[in-house]
């Protein structure tokens, strides 16, 4: 795991290697002041000698003086390359998501990816942050403590003989039961965030139900989730610091028996066996910190290992790097394409869809729900990857295209239509990031947007909150398809865009179609046949397959499926007449 992170270390390195070398310093500095006062002790006030007393406390104050600073220097560096670290883990994490499918997308929930971005990186930037510092200090002052407390009394260090090891298998008990947990803990979170997600993002339907009871049991049961399982771990976590200090203080307990008679022999000085027991004190407490940083490795480990599985993740449809093709016309054909989201089953969601639609076409595709007609359209900018047959835009393969080109020539309208905070100018210009506002307008009145827009209090630099909020559904789908106009496709695709607006608006948008973009291949997914009537070319889909195909006369004739749908569709109006 450290291999596959360490290279996100990249511009931070020089600020880990000196906050490592500053926390050693300051922890060396920290051991040696017992020393000098254990000389002023033990030599200075016996012979009441002022002036070796006065020479040694200042270097004792020098001492600390240095110490403090490393310690200051370790922290601000450990904090800027935790921070960096941290930052570079989230950008990586975002470049490689918006190089993801929507297959990729789905294996990992939204939820899951935002606490990836989120909640794992800042544990993994604060264990760097942590580590800098303890992971070096710890070690450096139990190694250099236990060996200055050798130095001092053979036989009183015997007592670590017993309370390292004693130490050491809590240390490894506690991470065996507690590893586990922090996996459970982290997938508690990212449930935690799915309910949160959802229902902010529904929260007028869940009023509009009247449903708030019900999302708040929903919430309560993944949150109680949560805190048992942080419960259990960091209950264990906890246990750990009691059980420490109890052994700490057997062993000075231990040292003041067996030392007193050493004393008394002659064998020790006093001095000496008070700064045994500050040495004692730093080993065990360097150990209390070595399992403190051990149990948030633990965590690291988790929230490590979910990362790796977002950058490791192999996009499911690969860019041709290198490409020059370009999109020459607006022709798309399919030559019997098969496709089904799961890998693993074995219905097909489209079967042998052959297709071959000529560049300028206005074509129609009307189906029953579940019929693949969304499924269809999307595998033309590759939003899906066909698994057998293969997809052509402007005569060539869609995998020859780099994503870029090829989804800059193909312009697609959601089901969803989905806006973004800020002003109306700044959706629209997601379009073309350098359209004039003459062609902000001709885009806006083709869809039919110009007219409300003209009445909205600051027109074009109206903002329309966050998604939307600030416009009605059939005018966010004007918008949206003016946004896809701005881009001047080759292939426009709207998959259902015009359900929220009246037949007239419809009509007159489809009209606009006509007269702007004659060279433009439009093709339109529509409930409404009334929408797709004029088409070159009509496509009917039922489950999954091509039913019938031709212009509204032909299928009339020749399709029931489409001839039950129109008289239905008749039938309804008249009623609602």
């Amino acid at each position: 795991m450290i291999k596959k992170l360490w290279p996100y270390t990249a511009g931070y390195r020089k600020w880990i290697l000196l906050g490592v070398l500053c926390s050693a310093s300051e922890a060396v500095f920290e051991l040696l002041l017992p020393l000098v006062m254990a000389d002023i002790v033990g030599t200075g006030i016996p012979a009441g000698d002022v002036n070796y007393i006065l020479t040694r406390g200042l270097l004792m104050v020098a001492m600390a003086l240095l110490s403090m600073s490393l310690g200051i220097g370790a922290a601000f560096l450990s904090s800027r390359a935790g921070q960096g670290f941290g930052a570079n883990l989230r950008r990586a994490q975002y470049d490689h998501i918006q190089e993801f499918s929507f297959r990729n997308i789905e294996k990992f929930s939204t939820a899951s990816l935002v606490t990836r971005l989120t909640n794992d990186c800042n544990m993994m930037q604060m264990t760097l942050m942590m580590g800098m510092r303890l992971l070096v200090r710890a070690p450096v002052m139990l190694v250099s403590a236990l060996v200055l407390a050798v130095s001092i009394s053979l036989k009183l260090s015997r007592v670590f003989l017993v309370a390292l090891p004693l130490l050491l298998v809590l240390i490894a008990l506690i991470i065996r039961h507690v590893s586990p947990m922090f996996s459970t803990f982290q997938e508690r979170t990212d449930g935690v965030n799915l309910v949160v997600q959802e229902n902010l993002s529904a929260i007028r339907v869940v009023k509009s139900f009247v449903r708030e009871d019900y999302e708040e049991e929903k919430f309560k049961k993944r949150n109680d989730a949560l805190r048992g399982t942080a419960e259990r771990a960091f209950g264990f976590v906890v246990m750990n610091m009691p059980i420490m200090m109890l052994i700490t203080y057997g062993t000075i307990i231990a040292v003041m028996w067996y030392g007193a008679p050493l004393v008394q022999a002659g064998e020790l000085d006093v001095a000496l066996l008070s700064t045994f027991f500050t040495y004692i004190t730093q080993v065990l407490m360097s150990l209390m910190m070595v399992s403190m940083i051990m149990m948030m490795l633990t965590r690291s480990v988790a929230c490590g290992k979910r990362i790796i599985e977002v950058l490791d993740e192999v996009p499911d449809i690969a860019d041709a790097h290198g490409s020059r093709c370009v999109v020459s016309d607006g022709s798309v054909d399919f030559d019997h394409v098969s496709f089904k989201y799961n890998e693993g089953s074995g219905a097909w969601n489209l079967q042998d869809i052959d297709l071959h639609i000529k560049s300028g076409m206005t074509v129609g595709v009307i189906g029953g729900t579940g019929s693949a007609k969304s499924t269809l359209v999307q595998l033309i900018p590759r939003l899906y990857e066909a698994q057998e047959g293969t997809v052509r835009v402007g005569g060539r393969p869609v995998k020859d295209y780099t994503m870029e080109q090829l989804r800059s020539a193909v312009s697609m309208v959601l089901q969803k239509n989905t806006l973004f905070s800020g002003t109306i100018r700044e959706n629209l210009l997601w379009g073309d990031a350098n359209a004039s506002d003459a062609e902000i307008q001709a885009a806006c009145e083709a869809a039919c947007a110009w007219e409300f827009i003209q009445r909205m209090p600051e027109g074009l630099d109206t903002d329309l909150g966050q998604g939307g909020v600030n416009v009605s559904g059939g005018q966010k789908q004007r918008l949206c398809i003016a946004r896809a106009i701005l881009r001047k496709p080759r292939v426009l695709i709207l998959d259902d865009s015009t359900s929220a607006v009246d037949t007239a608006t419809d009509a007159k948008i489809r009209a606009a179609f006509r007269a702007q973009l004659p060279d433009t291949t439009k093709i339109i997914i529509a409930q409404r046949i009334i929408s797709v009537m004029d088409a070159d070319l009509i496509v009917v889909m039922d489950d999954g397959r091509i039913a019938d195909m031709g212009t509204h006369g032909d299928l009339m004739r020749n399709s029931e499926i489409y001839r039950d749908v129109y008289q239905s569709q008749q039938e309804g109006a008249d009623i609602n007449g």
